[in-house]
């Protein structure tokens, strides 16, 4: 991927990742307590609460103190802004030193491709190309099965035939040797 043009947009970046190693995973008070609370994470508001209250022992809550720098806020860990797009058209608008393609996930086969080739010609980043290679990989995949379950299919019909053409062969013979005796 290409590097964003600015130092203090990549150091911003630096140290946001710094910055997100040291926040601790902020859970749902008494979550680990009850089966039926998810972690997911929900302000604490009760009176005794011992989270909002700060209390010495139990987990930290939410603080502005935990953001990162204001430089890299909505940024691709690229550098990148990402901007989600779902046809051709909106690539015009698209600064490619400065901005990401995220091509939605409604979008289908024929007009992804569309838009990728758009994207190259622009020179715009796209950040779920993986996601169109994994497709192709499992086209061919289910190609293949296909291609095999009918080789199989036929092979199954040529034996069935044969053993017919057999049996009837078969049949014949038994019935010239009960009429000559």
């Amino acid at each position: 991927m290409k590097k964003p043009v600015t130092a203090t947009t990549e150091k911003a970046l630096e140290l946001r990742e710094r910055v997100k190693k040291k926040k601790p995973n902020f859970v749902r008070p008494e979550s680990w307590r009850y089966k039926r609370l998810s972690e997911s994470w929900r302000r604490p508001r009760g009176l005794d609460n011992k989270m909002r209250r700060k209390i010495k022992g139990w987990p930290p809550t939410v603080n502005v103190g935990y953001r990162g720098p204001k430089a890299t806020r909505g940024l691709h860990p690229s550098g990148y802004k990402e901007v989600l797009v779902y046809n051709t058209e909106e690539l015009k608008k698209i600064d490619p030193k400065t901005q990401a393609v995220r091509i939605a996930h409604t979008v289908g086969k024929r007009k992804r491709a569309k838009i990728l080739v758009e994207a190259r010609k622009k020179k715009i980043t796209i950040l779920n190309l993986r996601e169109v290679k994994e497709v192709v990989e499992e086209e061919k995949e289910l190609t293949e099965e296909k291609e095999k379950q009918e080789k199989l299919k036929k092979e199954k019909v040529e034996e069935v035939a044969e053993t017919e053409k057999q049996k009837q062969k078969q049949k014949k013979k038994r019935k010239g040797r009960a009429r000559k005796q």
